[in-house]
């Protein structure tokens, strides 16, 4: 099948790749005329991508990545993989909306339109479907096929990826339900049918809601821990070997990416604005984890002063930027966080991290007066305090250990006499 992929981020080119891969002729759509430039020269900066998979569907001509709409048309299948973040709290729906026209002059009878993109239960029948409705003058369901089906990619998993996670899918009607269906069950080993697309965008939502507050508890709970003088680490160590009724999370500095910071909101904001009632569980865990890089400074504050120094002038370390470990994803880093709060205070603010590329972050919001390193000897030595808040496997860790004076461990990666954990 003719198949267009829009978005060739995180979720969209594993997704175009693996289609390409599949045998679809599939055309990966993107606004951003750099990361398509990547692209086309057979750069990944996705980890679940290698530039040898790319260049493979490349060369065979099965995949083609552009930034110009006409090359969508003629389409037999659709996905929109585009960002639904927040602006002022509020869900922003402009990039599935965008979408939606785009796809909608292009649009023939017995097409199919996926949208993956997380967001509000009923995105896809009430704000999708009348959109491409209106731009084709056909209707869902009686001329086209639409459905939902939310990603699950984890970047840089490298056990649950694209073809063996279970992929949920749904439609708005039967007909719709079944071409989804069977789109899918070509990429993926797994497909689980929902009865209806409100009902699959509501399990995105809870898949991410459940993380989010669980992180929340925990975060909460090492903050009590460590003032009642208690090791929070080993009583999870400890709950861990209960075979049932528990699942393990861990501390640390925040949440970051697309899932937790921002996707809870969308069902809170939904929940506020349909029922008039606050989805009390999603704020506190909102609160809690977004608290998170303060605490860090908190903790890192009271380290220097035992050791009788100031934040004010102290030169610090920030090993990680991105949001999670062997990836190059900075979306929503709490590292960034981190680092204006340390900047705001007086601190010298050295950083490193293998994976996100310097200067800057692609999807995040390094602070400036950052001054980006490599994790060499001099510079562990020089820094008054060095602050692990992403334990990416590059990371010599053993040269942190002989020549770091003083470490806050935000992961629980070192064990040692110079070493705090968070």
């Amino acid at each position: 099948m003719r198949v267009v992929v829009i978005g060739q981020g995180y979720a969209g080119l594993p997704l175009a790749v693996r289609a390409a891969e599949a045998g679809h002729r599939v055309v990966g759509y993107d606004v951003d005329e750099h990361r398509v430039k990547r692209l086309v020269a057979g750069e990944s900066y996705v980890e679940d991508v290698t530039s040898d998979r790319l260049r493979g569907v490349l060369v065979s001509n099965a995949y083609r990545p552009t930034v110009d709409p006409e090359d969508c048309a003629g389409f037999d299948v659709a996905v929109i993989c585009v960002p639904t973040p927040l602006s002022e709290g509020v869900p922003d729906l402009s990039f599935i909306e965008a979408s939606g026209r785009t796809l909608a002059g292009r649009l023939r009878r017995g097409a199919l339109v996926v949208l993956e993109s997380t967001t509000y239960p009923g995105s896809t029948e009430e704000l999708l479907g009348p959109i491409l409705e209106e731009g084709s003058g056909l209707s869902a369901g009686a001329d086209f096929r639409l459905g939902y089906s939310p990603e699950r990619i984890d970047p840089g998993n490298p056990v649950w990826r694209l073809e063996n996670t279970p992929k949920v899918v749904s439609g708005i009607d039967a007909a719709s339900l079944e071409a989804v269906r069977a789109f899918y069950a070509s990429l993926v080993e797994t497909v689980v049918p929902a009865s209806s697309c409100k009902e699959a965008e509501l399990a995105k939502l809870l898949e991410n809601t459940f993380r989010h507050v669980n992180i929340a508890l925990v975060n909460e709970l090492a903050m009590f821990a460590h003032e009642l003088g208690i090791d929070v680490w080993g009583a999870i160590d400890l709950a861990a070997t209960k075979p049932f009724g528990f699942q393990r999370f861990t501390p640390g500095p925040g949440v970051g990416g697309h899932c937790l910071p921002i996707d809870p909101s969308y069902l809170s904001w939904r929940v506020e604005r349909t029922l008039g009632q606050s989805f009390r569980f999603v704020e506190l865990a909102r609160d809690i984890n977004g608290h998170m890089p303060d605490y860090v400074v908190k903790r890192l504050t009271e380290g220097l002063n035992t050791r009788g120094r100031a934040v004010n002038g102290s030169r610090v370390l920030l090993l990680g930027l991105a949001y999670k470990a062997n990836t190059s994803d900075a979306r929503e880093s709490p590292s960034a966080r981190v680092a204006e709060r340390l900047l705001r205070l007086g601190a010298r603010v050295r950083a490193a991290d293998p994976k996100v590329a310097a200067p800057g972050l692609e999807d995040g919001e390094e602070p400036q007066d950052v001054v980006r390193v490599e994790v060499t000897e001099e510079e562990l030595r020089a820094a008054d305090a060095v602050v692990l808040l992403v334990d990416h496997a590059e990371f010599d860790y053993d040269a942190v250990l002989r020549h770091a004076r003083y470490v806050l461990d935000c992961r629980r990666r070192l064990r040692g006499p110079t070493v705090e954990v968070l």
